[in-house]
């Protein structure tokens, strides 16, 4: 019985012996962890943001059949989608969605409940929000690459 005492006494002795992994070593394998999750969660969300780019240059693909381009690069440093409606009314939506005008006989008009105006308010809207998307994809890109950089070098 004394034996058997001492040899298990010996065995987790030996086993509690055995090297333990260092904190810098503990720290990394966490860091690792931690840098994998956020990759995914990184990955998922430039999935996410793609797809809804995806879904809106179909809608502003049809909305834009309405419009021409116009721009003189001269004296503009941005362009104008422009359709032409009834009486005279002529909408502009500014290249960078950031204006929506409207002229009726060649002079400014607020807003007016006709069709042209509401494809500009509605082309307008798809401009903003795929140019905040492509910002969002291209933030999200740089962080997904920001991770893989760091896994590759463990």
């Amino acid at each position: 019985m004394r034996i058997r005492t001492i040899l298990m006494i010996s065995l987790v002795t030996l086993v509690s012996c055995t090297q333990k992994p260092s904190k810098m070593e503990t720290w990394k394998a966490e860091k690792h962890a931690q840098d994998s999750i956020h990759l995914m969660e990184q990955e998922r969300t430039l999935a996410y943001y793609q797809t809804q780019l995806d879904s809106l240059l179909p809608q502003a693909d049809s909305v834009m059949q309405y419009f021409k381009y116009e721009k003189n690069e001269k004296y503009q440093d941005h362009g104008y989608y422009v359709v032409n409606g009834k009486n005279g009314l002529r909408v502009l939506v500014r290249d960078d969605g950031k204006d929506l005008l409207l002229y009726r006989d060649g002079k400014r008009v607020e807003y007016m409940d006709e069709p042209a105006v509401q494809r500009g308010q509605h082309l307008q809207i798809l401009i903003l929000d795929i140019n905040e998307l492509e910002k969002r994809i291209q933030k999200t890109s740089l962080e997904v690459q920001k991770y893989e950089k760091r896994l590759q070098k463990r």
